[in-house]
């Protein structure tokens, strides 16, 4: 099997058989092989297929090439996982101290369909539905039904004391264990005497060796899109826990391309997808790179059953409305001095270069790009020794917030803290209190329940990165998103921070762009994307190296 493998993944019609002689493989054979070989995985002398991959193995191989024992349970899983099948209700936990409303109801018995199977899936809710809770009732139910046991939550480090006190408020009976931090446990063994281990994708990679070392009976990825990149030590660490279960939760499962997807589903549902090869050829390549609409769909129709998407729109009825504005700013005399030799220095090495040149030297076009955006924000943060004064978003938005503050609370993201620098000073110059929230900031869950709870606190400074995901934000009800990037889907997370369950107000979010510069042309492209996540999950690798030359151009 081995040596037939090789020869096919060499594509070479020549293969060594068992006694020393070399067979010839008939072109026909070499693409047939080759599929089997993707989809499946060699274990000595047999090639194996993943239950899960049920669909899979109907397709590839004829009904007469299957034994009975197969057929029956391919029917089976068709009969439960199909447009037809019917997902049984169970009890809400009797230790659940809140009501689930229909739609998370729908959720947990979902899981407890997957888990039925044992079979992984992914929860793409909506930010703002409550996934977490979802997911906290699952684990009640579990301990109802099969006893103790222990799992592990891996979130991002701004979500860990969400968990904490969700965890708390609607499950107490729970006992939880964070392992985060200099105090964490240092023996796998003591694991065992909780219910609930959270950790960070911080600690994952660095405490991979005691976490791998422990068999959870369920791991739940929360924001999975932390692991979307294969390559990425992160995901490496997290293909090493040992479970008997899995689930990733996410409100964004693509992100940039299919092989977000990819990186998360091949976690949770192990084979579904085949191997990474395997996905480049059959969905990554025709669908991100050729927008072949087929393949989408073939794609869409495989991972369907074990991805369960609801959005705001469909179930959340009682939430407010969201509006969203977009301001244009008109640069002053200066700003657009700088500007406009910073792009055309940018254009004419594009201009110059060829594609392998710029793709070889990514980071100088992206450097220049980052360099055109700073400009839009203020030119002073190049750090250059350029005059402040010249920025007419923070004149806009400052604008903005001395009128809208006395009536409503205030978040302001931005990608860049030294553009959170500038906006503070103007607004400790202005008598307006705020918090900021940045990568730098310990005391979290402080800050928050500050600015949730105390009045005289009007304006959130929130860093997109650090605050992105994770936090409960409804008093406030105005939204401004100071510099666009490629990916709709971060901003769409910090607009949910506030627009979620909870919210009584409208909510506006307002997003600041410099006119006739590289940000209406970004604009473009987040359209691009967020077709792309809907032609892949129906309700029902970097953005810069997918660019042309002909593409860089169009933006500048």
């Amino acid at each position: 099997m081995k040596y037939l493998n090789k020869a096919i993944r060499h594509k070479s019609k020549y293969v060594e058989l068992g006694d020393g002689t070399t067979g010839l493989l008939p072109a026909e054979w070499i693409q047939r092989l080759a599929k089997f070989f993707q989809a499946g995985e060699i274990d000595a002398e047999m090639l194996k297929f993943p239950k899960i991959s049920f669909s899979e193995v109907s397709q590839l191989f004829e009904r007469e090439m299957l034994d009975e024992v197969v057929q029956t349970e391919i029917a089976h899983f068709k009969k439960a996982f199909g447009p037809n099948g019917k997902i049984a209700p169970v009890k809400s936990p009797a230790g659940l101290r809140t009501e689930l409303r229909p739609y998370q109801q729908d959720g947990l018995n979902w899981l407890h369909h997957l888990n039925k199977f044992n079979f992984g899936g992914c929860l793409a809710d909506d930010m703002g539905l409550g996934k977490t809770v979802q997911v906290i009732a699952f684990i009640l139910s579990l301990k109802a039904q099969q006893g103790h046991a222990t799992h592990l939550v891996v979130a991002p480090t701004s979500v860990l004391f969400n968990w904490q006190e969700e965890i708390q408020r609607f499950a107490p009976e729970l006992q939880v264990q964070l392992h985060h931090g200099p105090g964490r446990l240092k023996t796998a063994a003591d694991m065992g005497r909780y219910d609930v281990i959270l950790t960070s994708y911080g600690t994952l990679p660095s405490d991979i060796s005691l976490l791998k070392a422990f068999r959870f009976d369920y791991i739940f990825l929360d924001e999975s899109q932390a692991i979307k990149n294969p390559g990425s030590e992160r995901y490496k660490a997290a293909r090493l826990l040992q479970a008997r279960n899995r689930i990733v939760m996410t409100g964004t499962p693509v992100e940039n391309n299919s092989v977000d997807l990819y990186g998360q589903l091949s976690f949770a549902c192990p084979g579904l997808l085949g191997s990474k090869q395997y996905f480049k050829e059959i969905y990554a390549v025709p669908i991100d790179k050729f927008s072949f609409t087929q393949r989408a769909m073939d794609l869409q129709r495989t991972v369907k059953p074990f991805i369960l998407r609801r959005t705001k729109k469909q179930v959340a009825l009682e939430l407010p409305e969201k509006t969203e504005l977009t301001i244009y700013c008109e640069m002053n005399a200066e700003q657009r001095k700088i500007y406009d030799a910073c792009e055309q220095e940018l254009r004419d090495y594009i201009a110059a270069s060829t594609v392998e040149e710029i793709h070889k030297n990514s980071m100088h076009v992206l450097t220049g790009l980052t360099r055109l955006r700073l400009i839009c924000n203020s030119p002073e943060l190049l750090k250059e020794g350029l005059p402040g004064g010249n920025s007419v978003k923070l004149e806009v938005l400052t604008e903005q917030i001395v009128h809208k503050s006395r009536e409503h609370k205030i978040l302001v993201f931005s990608q860049f803290t030294g553009m959170l620098d500038l906006i503070r000073t103007e607004l400790e110059k202005l008598d307006i209190p705020f918090e900021l929230l940045t990568g730098q900031t310990v005391n979290r869950g402080e800050k928050v329940n500050n600015f949730q709870t105390n009045d005289a606190i009007r304006v959130f400074l929130i860093s997109l990165k650090a605050g992105g995901v994770g936090l409960n934000l409804t008093e406030a009800d105005y939204v401004y998103l100071v510099d666009p990037w490629w990916n709709p889907a971060a901003e769409n997370q910090a607009i949910d921070r506030s627009h979620r369950i909870g919210q009584r107000k409208n909510v506006m979010a307002v997003r600041l762009i410099c006119s006739g510069t590289v940000e209406e042309k970004i604009r473009r492209l987040q359209a691009r994307k967020q077709q792309l996540a809907q032609d892949l999950i129906q309700t029902d690798v970097s953005t810069l190296q997918h660019l042309s030359k002909a593409e860089l151009l169009e933006i500048l």
